[in-house]
């Protein structure tokens, strides 16, 4: 009987431990200025809360009863894996359709990775744009690095079959045109 208590003791702390979180995250919802900071509520309290609540409802039921729900766990592992994913997308997009912070936020710092990322990008086009093959019969910058997406191979195979057109050889044209 002792031990019955116990497990009603884990299952009432877990339950009622996931009802407060649950609350507060409720309260954030409300009182938080902007979809930022709601959202962050929203995906980081309610879902402990949510965990706590089915918790103390797995272990409920093993024990009482002697039940291993497999539809419980998977829900803690659903809720787990997936309100975090959907709240980071729901700030995400809110962020690039140009949702305001609110007053009293001190840095965006997803406008500066996104700006820094555009900048990098703009380098890297500019650069593939200096070392393309002129005019000259094709001849590439020993500067030149391949990119990093896999597609090194493709220019090399476009530049073999020109290379093997006899039409092309017998002028003396090697390289190819731009």
């Amino acid at each position: 009987m002792n031990e019955e208590r116990i497990v009603e003791g884990v299952v009432l702390i877990l339950v009622l431990l996931g009802t407060g979180i649950t609350l507060i995250s409720s309260l954030g919802v409300i009182r938080l200025p902007d979809v930022y900071t709601r959202a962050h509520a929203t995906t980081k309290s309610a879902t402990l809360g949510i965990l706590c609540i089915l918790l103390g409802t797995f272990v409920h039921f093993a024990y009482f009863h002697e039940i291993v729900s497999v539809r419980l766990l998977l829900g803690i592992v659903f809720v787990f894996l997936t309100a975090p994913v959907a709240g980071h997308m729901v700030i995400r997009s809110a962020h690039r359709s140009g949702v305001p912070l609110a007053d009293i936020s001190v840095q965006d710092m997803l406008k500066d990775d996104l700006e820094r990322m555009a900048k990098q990008s703009e380098q890297d086009r500019s650069e593939t744009a200096d070392a393309k093959p002129g005019a000259q019969g094709g001849a590439e910058s020993p500067e030149r690095e391949e990119p990093a997406g896999g597609d090194s191979g493709q220019s090399g195979e476009r530049e073999r079959s020109e290379d093997s057109d006899p039409s092309k050889r017998e002028s003396g044209e090697t390289g190819p045109s731009v």
